[in-house]
Parts: structure tokens; C-alpha cells; sequence
């Protein structure tokens, strides 16, 4: 019977190597499997994390797709905007604050395509810690604090991912 131990140990050995191997790797710091397709998703989108800490409207802007719509997250269409109107709203929200930290948490990434096509579309869900500074009505510095959730959604151009709604 001890004899049999080490043979036994050694077939342990290999199962335990090859259910390691099986195993996905992650982007490090998430839990979004580690691929080409991934990669490039969450490059463009920290090039969009890096443009907002700037403060960078015309950087963002050439990162909107001309299809960009924006519903606000709210049942009206009142403060629903496209392509022209990301222009104004981030020109606006930039005048308005500076001291700019921009935070995210990848939580998903739900891509309709395996390899990086055109047309391909994702989403990506997104937790995001921020904070800014901005001057109230009586000329004081405020220092304002944002936790929220968010879905991006991005589709690529052919050469570039483009965001069709999140920003």
C-alpha cells in the first residue's frame, strides 16, 4: 500500500497542473478574462479614464462615434443628447471643474464579437469613484465626491473603438 503513495501523489500532481491550466487568466486588477479583444476594449476606455482627469473635451470628443446618444438614465427625452449636443455637456462640465480624479472598477465586459472587427459592439460595466473641485455660487472651492455605476457601450471602427453611449 506504500508503495502505491508516490504513484498516487504524482497522478495528483498532474490533475492539479491541468486544472490550473484550464483556467482562464484575468486582466490584472479585474475579473475580465485576458484576450486581445479585452485588452484593446479597456486600453481605449483608461485613454478615456486619463482624457476625463485632464479635463480633455476635444480628446473625448474624437473618441465619441458620430452615432453617439446619450439617454441620461431617465424616462424623458428632455436631457437626451447625440454627437453635437456631448460636445456642449462636456465643454460645460470642464469649465466648471478642475482637481479632476477619475477612478473606475471593470465589473463586465459583454462584447458581441470574439476577435477585434468592425461593427463589433461591447458593453462594459463599470463601478466609478471620482472626485472634483468646483467654485460654489459665493466663489468657495467645493471639493465633491461621486460613487456610481455605469455601462459604456463601445463599438469598433475598423481601426479604433468608439463609444456609442456611457461618457
Amino acid at each position: 500500500m506504500l508503495h502505491r503513495l508516490p504513484t498516487a501523489l504524482a497522478l495528483l500532481g498532474l490533475c492539479t497542473a491541468a486544472a490550473c491550466a484550464q483556467q482562464h487568466a484575468y486582466i490584472q486588477g479585474t475579473k475580465i478574462p485576458d484576450n486581445a479583444l479585452n485588452k484593446s476594449l479597456l486600453g481605449t476606455i483608461e485613454d478615456y479614464r486619463h482624457a476625463v482627469e485632464r479635463g480633455d473635451a476635444k480628446g473625448l470628443m474624437l473618441m465619441a462615434s458620430p452615432k453617439y446618444s446619450e439617454d441620461s438614465g431617465t424616462p424623458t427625452v428632455v436631457d437626451d443628447y447625440g454627437f453635437d449636443g456631448l460636445q456642449g455637456v462636456l465643454a460645460t462640465r470642464f469649465q466648471q471643474a478642475h482637481d479632476i480624479r477619475y477612478s473606475m472598477k471593470y465589473v463586465a465586459v459583454s462584447p458581441s464579437c470574439t476577435e477585434l472587427e468592425a461593427g463589433c459592439l461591447a458593453k462594459v460595466d463599470v463601478l466609478i469613484d471620482a472626485s472634483f473641485t468646483i467654485t460654489d455660487a459665493r466663489g468657495q472651492a467645493r471639493r465633491l465626491d461621486k460613487r456610481d455605476q455605469n455601462q459604456l457601450v463601445l463599438e469598433y471602427s475598423g481601426t479604433a473603438w468608439q463609444f456609442l453611449s456611457g461618457m
